[in-house]
């Protein structure tokens, strides 16, 4: 019997996706709510935070109410995840639309529709970009919408699915599955014997990250609101500010590097954060991942100073200005630190010889595992083993080479999984870029919005730079395309194509009869 036949009789529905995608909403509307509460304070849109609330909380109520967890292959749960984050980026959209957010005079009802939506998937995905610009500056807002806009980012680092599993022992035995298909890289290791606990751990871990980091704000010299509001961003590596300069606002050196021991922190593998927390030792200088990472922040970082030093710029602006900008590129936050345009932390106005540097940084991010986007440190050390491997085979083609990543052998099978992955992240680029260059964007904004996206990034190449905005870089239907293209940076190419499997099947199945019908009546 068909599972919705049963539904209005009382039987709870099976579906992994209903289900999950209820527990998530639940999740969303409580950010709400307590962006709800922050709004009470000064009395600016608590209203329309109250009614986004009551209805995410009342969608998420029914479906988590009607539905039960049901299949578990990867099919179901791709899709429950995918699902879910489309979801909560649907329903995230709303505290902008009932609080006309980005209803600015003379803007037409769809583009103020697309412009909550992308904000939303923005802030979940933790991309930074922003549709917020002098026409609509952030600080004109109050501190209810701007303390929502950080807790997307907030829930969206760790992954809104992580605190599914943490609280629904029906996805015991899905949870690890579920939380593979969320979390960024090749796969997630467990903390501990049981995946809640995990989920656990690496929330409790990274809330208290994220109270170090306020308290580090704090001390550095942001007033409270904004200290917690970056740290909520910083944690996730979001890039998310409560000022239309980001953190040039400040000016401050101290800010700067509070922020950029963070942001290095974020980047990193939290698997080996928990390692330190639950175990007193210290092995981050063990994984070759990591070593990787820190490597090339440090060479890029240089190389960076170098250049920057060579076009005239003092060894202590270049120093500071290469810094910030490739820790912030490298580990996808997308703070800027340009007091405004044209300034040394605006690096759009840099010769193309560091801008191609982070270039570099925008496509491979940080260490799989942590909070920040881009194609993954490890991705590039075993596509650059493989390469290695496939040149030497042609000078002994009987070899029996292999690919290694630090000391460890790395199966075939990943090989083939990686380089699948990069062919599919270059198709993107290419076509993404052509699309939106085809909506009216030069080449380059289009090709760094692109890449940016995929990402998760926030500033890009061009005209959409640290202190530019998307709504003024990019035509409507291109901050659509973008947009689409930021959830599959923030899922990964895989989990997203595949997320379309379990519904292809239901389709398939449900016209299955039709078909055969069809057939039959052609062969009289």
């Amino acid at each position: 019997m068909n599972p919705l036949h049963r539904l209005p009789y009382g039987d709870r529905w099976t579906s992994t996706t209903a289900s999950v995608a209820g527990m998530a909403l639940l999740f969303v509307a409580l950010g709400m709510a307590v962006a709800t509460l922050v709004a009470a304070v000064d009395g600016t849109d608590a209203v329309a935070l109250a009614a986004a609330t009551a209805v995410t909380a009342v969608v998420g109520a029914v479906l988590f109410h009607v539905a039960t967890p049901g299949a578990r292959d990867a099919a179901a749960i791709f899709s429950a995840v995918g699902t879910t984050w489309v979801a909560a980026s649907l329903l995230g959209a709303l505290p902008y639309l009932l609080a006309g957010t980005f209803a600015v005079a003379g803007r037409p009802w769809a583009v103020v529709l697309a412009d909550a939506l992308f904000e939303s998937v923005s802030g979940f995905s933790c991309t930074g970009s922003t549709v917020f610009g002098a026409h609509n500056p952030i600080e004109s807002h109050g501190s209810g919408i701007l303390m929502y806009r950080q807790l997307t980012q907030w829930a969206g680092g760790m992954g809104i699915v992580v605190l599914v599993v943490m609280v629904l022992p029906s996805l015991r035995s899905s949870g690890l599955g579920l939380i593979d298909a969320e979390s960024p890289g090749e796969g997630i290791e467990r903390l501990t014997p049981r995946i809640s606990t995990t989920a656990v751990r690496f929330w409790g871990i990274y809330a208290g990250f994220t109270l170090v980091v306020a308290i580090g704000l704090l001390a550095a010299g942001m007033g409270p609101f904004d200290a917690v509001a970056h740290a909520l961003s910083t944690a996730s590596t979001g890039g998310f500010s409560t000022r239309d300069a980001s953190i040039g606002h400040w000016d401050s050196l101290s800010i700067e590097v509070v922020l950029v021991v963070a942001m290095l922190i974020g980047g990193a593998n939290f698997t080996l954060h928990g390692r330190l927390v639950w175990t007193r030792r210290f092995t981050h200088h063990r994984d070759p991942e990591f070593r990787g990472y820190l490597a090339m922040v440090g060479a890029g970082t240089l190389l960076v100073t170098l250049l920057l030093v060579d076009d005239g710029m003092g060894l202590g602006r270049a120093l500071r200005a290469a810094v910030f900008n490739v820790v912030t590129l490298g580990t996808s936050s997308g703070f800027g630190n340009a007091t405004g345009e044209g300034s040394a932390g605006d690096f759009t106005s840099w010769a193309s010889g560091p801008q191609m540097v982070l270039l570099l940084f925008l496509v491979f991010g940080g260490c799989t595992g942590s909070t920040a986007g881009g194609v993954k440190v490890m991705r590039l050390r075993i596509g650059i083993s493989h390469a290695h491997r496939t040149l030497r085979s042609f000078r002994r083609p009987r070899a029996v080479l292999l690919v290694r990543h630090g000391r460890t052998t790395v199966p075939d099978h990943l090989v083939e999984r990686i380089a699948g992955f990069m062919v599919v992240y270059g198709l993107l680029v290419v076509g993404g870029t052509m699309v939106v260059a085809a909506l009216g964007t030069d080449l380059v904004t289009a090709m760094g919005g692109v890449i940016g996206s995929l990402g998760n990034m926030g500033p890009a190449l061009g005209e959409a730079g640290p202190t530019a905005s998307y709504a003024d870089a990019y035509s409507t239907p291109a901050r659509m395309v973008l947009s689409v293209l930021m959830l599959v940076g923030r899922l990964e190419i895989f989990p997203m194509l595949l997320m379309l499997v379990a519904p292809y099947r239901a389709l398939d199945g449900a016209t299955r009869g039709l078909r055969i019908r069809a057939r039959g009546r052609l062969g009289r």
